[in-house]
């Protein structure tokens, strides 16, 4: 059915009718281009009904469950708008997550996004983590709680990715200067306490897209609560989002001036988890990074 083997269709056909009923009938399935670590569809039902499915490996499920879990956490915040996860589950050889289907070609509202971006952050919880582990592309995100967001970035974001990427061969030298700046993060937070906010945790320019209505919508989420700081980290990192974007943020939520060094940190955390999914130039961007971090404490 549209490049998909007809085992796999019928797979998928099981799946739906467990969540839509034994009498719904797959009409259409259409490969859906954009992730590098799941494969993606476009599913029309019968009826006209149209769903978005994500497909992984089956040992998988578990990742879709917590994606499932984040995106009814964003959404229960009335901001972002963040797709409803209608089911998961496995089909044939693979893990499933079924979503609501956004038309994502509406023009951009980055002013929106800005303001409903703040408000999100707004949400906050007494402690730092979640409820659950979930995960950051395809490696595991650790989310164990803490009262402490030094300590929560020390051992949940930092040590965790340098000690994998030291199984990843990344350099003595760099890893050594890692595991230095783990123990001075202290420097970083002098004059400032962070909050415990909602995050995407996952918040580049893929992962925001707006809504034929001009609704800005993220989704791929990596929740947790956090330092609010975190979430404005990333969406610098590859290419980052307008300056009217950030305009209305900071209007309705100045950042602290530290940010400017910080976001260094925490972009380090996700370049060292690229390096570690996709090896190549990252451990060399890794590593001047925490050399630029360490010049400053």
């Amino acid at each position: 059915m549209n490049g998909f083997p007809k085992q796999t269709s019928n797979a998928l056909e099981n799946m739906l009718k467990q969540h839509f009923g034994a009498s719904i009938h797959l009409q259409a399935l259409e490969p859906v281009g954009g992730g590098c670590i799941n494969q993606t569809c476009k599913a029309t039902l019968a009826d006209g009904s149209v769903w978005f499915i994500k497909l992984s490996q089956a040992g998988r499920l578990d990742m879709f469950v917590a994606e499932s879990d984040g995106l009814h956490a964003i959404r229960a915040t009335n901001t972002l708008y963040a797709p409803e996860p209608v089911g998961y589950g496995t089909a044939e050889n693979s893990a499933c997550l079924i979503l609501e289907y956004l038309d994502l070609r509406g023009r951009s509202q980055s002013r929106l996004a800005g303001e409903q971006l703040a408000a999100m952050h707004r949400h906050t919880a007494e402690r730092f983590g979640w409820l659950r582990d979930n995960t950051i592309g395809s490696t595991m995100q650790r989310n164990r709680q803490h009262d402490d967001w030094v300590e929560f970035w020390r051992q949940e974001r930092l040590v965790f990715q340098l000690r994998l990427a030291r199984h990843n061969a990344y350099p003595t030298r760099a890893y050594e200067q890692g595991m230095q700046l783990a123990a001075k993060l202290d420097a970083f937070f002098t004059d400032y306490q962070p909050q415990a906010s909602l995050l995407h945790g996952d918040l580049w320019g893929g992962n925001m897209a707006f809504a034929q209505d001009g609704r800005p919508v993220i989704f791929d989420p990596a929740v947790y609560y956090g330092d609010r700081e975190a979430d404005l980290a990333m969406t610098e990192l590859f290419g980052g989002f307008d300056a009217e974007f950030y305009a209305a943020y900071n209007s309705a939520w100045p950042l602290d001036a530290g940010y400017k060094v910080r976001k260094t940190l925490y972009n380090l955390y996700h370049i060292l988890n690229h390096f570690n999914l996709f090896g190549g130039g990252y451990g060399m961007q890794a590593a001047r990074m925490t050399e630029s971090l360490l010049a400053q404490v």
